[in-house]
């Protein structure tokens, strides 16, 4: 049959794209920046793509849909009125749909109570309301939180496992909830595809416990085998748990914000027959976290919350950045002739999270904790995938622009706090290895802060291609 799928970069939205495939259905899936596209998916022969964003959308869908998925989330916008964002795309998607021949559209939630609610799940019972459509059957699941390699939730209780091992907490760890594994959640969308049983529905998808987010600390402990001792204070405001979050873990200040908003609610699933109607019994917790880990350690992460637009800096799309400026800007250009270019394109498709930037590391993390002091994204992210990079990827305090191995060229982007913009290209032409950072400054402080930074760009940069070219680093 022919999908549609939104979110198409998503956590979510790149995982059930190659299950659909397996199963012979042809996609058409809406980006905004083409660029951000994978290159595995290009190649797919049942795959197309539509450049549209739902916020201004420009053009028309494509007629012959049979059912589509709305995957759309602002969560980590750094907008403070993500409510009206969200609404906006619903509205926007549901206009454009309804002149398809689309039968279903199944949108992924979140699990919400009879008592109070988070500004983020308002923003995602409001979109349910405004997807329900006389001209097709809506299936919405509800999922509380969601576990898997890559996913916000996962990182996060990472981070602060094996970074602490003892937490002074807020109380909000004593909130009960449901999780659930991401393979679950993909279950469940996928055997929704025109389920009639299903349709005009709304289900909530949980996992088999309920557990505090202390429980959930702590199991995950167990199953790194980590000893921890966690304490929880009455006195931290939601501010001041939003800064604990920022500061020990990789995530962004605004998703640091709507998760403790959501994480002092409770999320207890309602029971319904969505099990017996789809055939899925949820796994527990820990087996989630168990495969979690699998996964990472075979370096097959699918998908990161941190490779969403959202969790950096950018106002525009990719593809108003991936063009180096060239007036009005401060330089590093250098080059070397190169001993071995396959193993120095191995090594810059290499370059940060774990190995690091090959000269000087303990400058770069304290740049980064400078980063993450002033409201940053600091080095914490790392990076997907040891050795593949793809455009719209998190690397440490950059963004992969550009990741062409075949035209031998990576650009990046710094999404640190800086009084300007800053770009960071490697290139190889002629068996000769370019290097250039680009710092184009905002004003008086920006050209402040280059001269600032020039005695250490000197020994940092020629350092990085020099040991970038040498045959063993």
């Amino acid at each position: 049959m022919n999908i549609l799928i939104t979110g198409t970069t998503g956590y979510i939205g790149k995982r059930i794209i190659p299950i659909l495939l397996k199963e012979g259905h042809t996609l058409v899936c809406t980006v905004r920046d083409v660029n951000r596209v994978p290159i595995e998916f290009r190649i797919e022969d049942n795959l197309t793509f539509i450049e549209i964003d739902f916020l201004e959308p420009k053009k028309e869908l494509p007629k012959d849909i049979d059912v589509a998925y709305y995957l759309i989330h602002s969560m980590s916008t750094s907008s403070n009125d993500f409510g009206s964002l969200e609404e906006t795309c619903a509205v926007n998607f549901k206009q454009l749909i309804e002149k398809t021949t689309c039968k279903q559209v199944i949108y992924l939630s979140g699990i919400v109570n009879d008592t109070s609610l988070s500004k983020h799940l308002q923003s995602r019972y409001q979109v349910e309301q405004i997807l329900q459509s006389k001209h097709y059957s809506t299936t919405t699941f509800r999922a509380g939180i969601i576990v898997g390699s890559g996913s916000a939730s996962f990182e996060i209780i990472r981070d602060l496992v094996e970074k602490l091992p003892i937490m002074v907490a807020p109380k909000w760890l004593h909130t009960k909830t449901q999780p659930i594994a991401v393979r679950d959640v993909l279950t469940y969308l996928i055997q929704a595809l025109l389920n009639e049983r299903l349709y005009n529905k709304s289900f909530d998808i949980y996992g088999p416990e309920v557990l505090t987010y202390k429980e959930m600390l702590i199991q995950f402990a167990e199953v790194r085998g980590l000893k921890r001792f966690i304490f929880t204070l009455p006195v931290l405001t939601p501010r001041l748990s939003s800064y604990w979050l920022y500061f020990v873990t990789s995530t962004s200040f605004n998703l640091a914000k709507s998760l403790v908003d959501s994480m002092t609610v409770e999320v207890i699933g309602k029971k319904s027959e969505i099990n017996d109607i789809v055939s899925v019994s949820p796994i527990t917790y820990k087996e989630a976290v168990e495969k979690a880990f699998v996964k990472i350690a075979q370096n097959s992460i699918v998908s990161s919350w941190k490779d969403a637009k959202v969790s950096g800096v950018f106002k525009k799309e990719y593809i108003d950045y991936i063009e180096l400026p060239h007036y009005g800007c401060f330089k590093d250009i250098r080059s070397r002739e190169m001993i071995d270019e396959e193993r120095t394109l191995q090594k810059i498709w290499s370059i940060g999270g774990k190995q690091g930037w090959y000269k000087f590391d303990f400058l770069w993390e304290i740049r980064g904790v400078l980063d993450k002091f002033f409201g940053g994204v600091g080095l914490r992210r790392g990076r997907r995938h040891p050795t593949e990079l793809e455009p719209g990827d998190a690397l440490d305090f950059w963004r992969v622009l550009l990741a062409n191995k075949e035209n031998k060229r990576l650009l990046l982007f710094a999404e640190m706090k800086l009084p300007g913009e800053a770009w960071l290209e490697f290139k190889v032409i002629k068996n000769r290895l370019y290097q250039r950072a680009v710092f184009r400054p905002k004003g008086i402080v920006g050209r402040m802060y280059w001269y600032t930074v020039l005695p250490f760009h000197a020994f940092v940069f020629k350092g990085m291609i020099n040991n970038l070219i040498k045959e063993s680093v």
